[in-house]
């Protein structure tokens, strides 16, 4: 199954993340109920950051996926658009090169990573097949892609109390919590709107990735897709 994808502007999602940016990461974790920590875990597990590798964390956002690839001995650069976002980032965790980007235009060499990955961010790039090739061309030949995106629950009535919680749920937990309550509709919109996980991993193929393979994490809330470029 494919489904037609939201689209806002760039300059509209950059400053709509400006502005959630204070207590972004708060509100993840409470319209989450904590599973974002547990989703992390299993990104960093895939991305498999060994000592002296390079990383690149698109979407990095504030640095909360970056900080655990780091730990274990990478080099990661936390990209993002955001400037708010990298505002808070690195206020938070300055021993981090946190680094603009656009990821139609990455400011990078070909090349210059042994890994990239994109968490919950891929959605919101106006051209998410461009945005897969643009990252392979940032990777070393047999480097790794690691997407970690919302996608579709397997089991069907799991499916329709998660569309029923995004589209109601959601945005009303939002209001109590973030800094920006507007920006969660649009972004339950977005998570509603995307291709579920056969769907990215075309996607990722079509972007010329090879060995493109996806894990179901909480019943396929969310899913991680792994590739390797070529």
């Amino acid at each position: 199954m494919t489904r037609a994808t939201l689209r806002k502007e760039p300059s509209e999602v950059a400053a709509m993340f400006d502005d959630v940016a204070p207590r972004y990461d708060l509100t993840n974790d409470v319209l989450s109920a904590g599973r974002t920590r547990s989703w992390r875990k299993a990104l960093v597990a895939a991305v498999d950051p060994r000592p002296g590798d390079r990383v690149l964390d698109l979407a990095a956002g504030t640095g909360t996926s970056a900080v655990p690839i780091a730990d274990l001995g990478a080099f990661v650069v936390p990209c993002d658009f955001s400037l708010g976002m990298l505002a808070v980032g690195r206020d938070r965790v300055p021993a981090l090169s946190f680094v603009a980007g656009d990821a139609l235009r990455l400011p990078f060499a070909d090349d210059s990573f042994d890994a990239v990955t994109i968490s919950f961010g891929l959605r919101n790039v106006s051209d998410p097949r461009a945005g897969l090739a643009e990252l392979q061309r940032v990777t070393r030949p047999g480097g790794r892609l690691v997407v970690c995106e919302f996608s579709t629950p397997t089991f069907e009535p799991m499916r329709i109390a998660y569309l029923e919680y995004l589209m109601r749920a959601l945005p009303s937990v939002a209001r109590r919590v973030s800094s920006n309550p507007d920006a969660y509709v649009y972004l339950a919109e977005s998570i509603r709107a995307w291709p579920d996980q056969a769907g990215l991993a075309d996607l990722i193929g079509e972007a010329g990735w090879d060995a493109v393979g996806w894990r179901n994490l909480t019943g396929g809330i969310v899913a991680l897709h792994r590739a390797t470029a070529p």
